[in-house]
């Protein structure tokens, strides 16, 4: 099978006319041109030339050969440039995942910072929930996204980034004059965000294992599956729910909810995931890189800013 350095070496001494142009073009020698092409002529058993002096004249195999050599060079050089342009930023396309409360941790703008640094990049944001995240990471089917731990973590890298407290929110101001102690949330109906995934949910799991170890039993009366849904619920004096200190200090959190931390505190862990032995291609760390640094801008002086070490899992 012919190699590319043979096909460029025909190539070239084809539209070059001389064994020596091809060499002084590719930078090599004559004779290591005139061997290339001699070992196509053995592998095939034909000629691809009639020397003529010193001016090369295609012969039938040789006219039949050169549209394909063209195809195999312009083929490697459309594979040069493409990479070229991803690790420069200049086209190429990105999946990433992103936390689905996007707007609360200053990633609303994220797309379009992004595509003004690289217009001619196809970006794909998927805002999930972190258990999909991690699924779609492992999978291939994201480069590399943020999310909330605790999630099964097997087969995936992390890097942590930061800790934010997770509080109790409630329309009845008593429930929330002290912290909440588990035992004492069954006694007012209970909404839960994230129906879809349920306990799978990384809050509500902390949550639940809370629980067992007290011997409480939750089950919460309305399941929904966004955040907004479930403030709007406890607003109207429907139940008690769980949040992300990120969305209770948020400007257009009711004035009615009042909110209190739990008696052990809970906190949302957020990490950078990536697939463990693969790395992010150069423009995906870009991306990677100015989400974490949003992430990290909406900190309070309550988060815990973690060290940022990569750990495999």
């Amino acid at each position: 099978m012919m190699t590319l350095t043979q096909v460029q070496a025909f190539y070239h001494s084809a539209t070059l006319g001389s064994f020596t142009a091809a060499a002084d073009y590719l930078c090599t020698t004559q004779p290591t041109v005139s061997e290339q092409v001699r070992r196509i002529e053995t592998e095939y058993g034909v000629s691809l030339f009639v020397r003529a002096g010193r001016k090369l004249v295609l012969t039938t195999a040789g006219s039949t050969l050169l549209p394909w050599a063209k195809r195999m060079l312009d083929g490697e050089m459309g594979g040069d440039i493409a990479l070229r342009s991803l690790v420069s930023g200049e086209s190429g396309t990105v999946s990433f995942g992103i936390l689905r409360n996007a707007n609360y941790y200053g990633l609303s703008d994220l797309a379009a910072d992004f595509i003004r640094m690289h217009p001619h990049v196809r970006l794909r944001l998927v805002g999930q929930n972190s258990f999909e995240v991690a699924d779609a990471v492992r999978s291939g089917e994201l480069e590399g996204g943020l999310l909330c731990l605790p999630v099964p973590v097997d087969g995936l890298s992390t890097m942590l980034i930061m800790q934010q407290e997770i509080v109790w929110a409630s329309s009845d101001p008593e429930r929330c004059a002290t912290p909440m102690r588990v035992e004492d949330i069954p006694a007012r109906p209970i909404i839960l965000y994230d129906a879809h995934h349920g306990w799978n949910d990384p809050s509500r799991r902390q949550l639940a294992q809370r629980a067992q170890l007290r011997g409480v039993t939750i089950e919460p009366q309305i399941e929904v599956e966004s955040v907004n849904s479930a403030v709007a619920l406890v607003a109207n004096g429907l139940g008690d729910t769980l949040l992300p200190r990120a969305v209770a200090d948020s400007p257009s959190f009711p004035s009615n909810i009042h909110t209190t931390p739990f008696d052990h505190p809970l906190f949302d862990t957020f990490a950078l995931v990536t697939r463990k032995g693969w790395e992010l291609s150069p423009i995906a760390r870009q991306l990677a890189g100015l989400a974490v640094d949003r992430l990290l801008s909406t900190a309070s002086r309550n988060d815990q800013i973690l060290t940022r070490q990569t750990h495999a899992n």
